[in-house]
């Protein structure tokens, strides 16, 4: 069921088949306009600031959380451990409400090595 679910909200198959060998892979979904009430045009640019240019932002948030994001629309989905889910959403919540990605990326470099020594 988890594994069908990841794969219909957008995940390559190899990520979702992934849930299916894990045991703790989760898939966290949430709308853009729960973080912040945002219409139009700021709806579009805060989307556009989590994708950053050419999927940069994105990419950097998925590496140093070692998790996958999917954007669909004003939604966005994310998969992996639990611990991890919850840094890419906070790193995708401060993009969202207009945080420099500099200052996101400085902050998931000191969390992302804290998870390291962690495990």
């Amino acid at each position: 069921a988890d594994f069908l679910r990841a794969y219909m909200l957008g995940f390559a198959a190899a990520d979702a088949v992934a849930i299916l060998r894990v045991e703790d892979l989760y898939v966290e979904s949430f709308s853009v306009t729960d973080v912040k009430m945002l219409k139009g045009d700021h709806l579009a640019r805060a989307i556009g600031r989590v994708a950053g240019k050419d999927g940069k932002a994105k990419f950097a948030i998925e590496n140093a959380t070692r998790t996958r994001i999917v954007l669909a629309e004003n939604k966005v989905h994310i998969l992996g451990s639990f611990a991890r889910i919850k840094v890419a959403r906070d790193a995708v919540c401060n993009l969202i409400l207009g945080s420099p990605i500099s200052k996101v990326q400085t902050n998931l470099r000191t969390v992302s090595s804290r998870l390291s020594q962690r495990m």
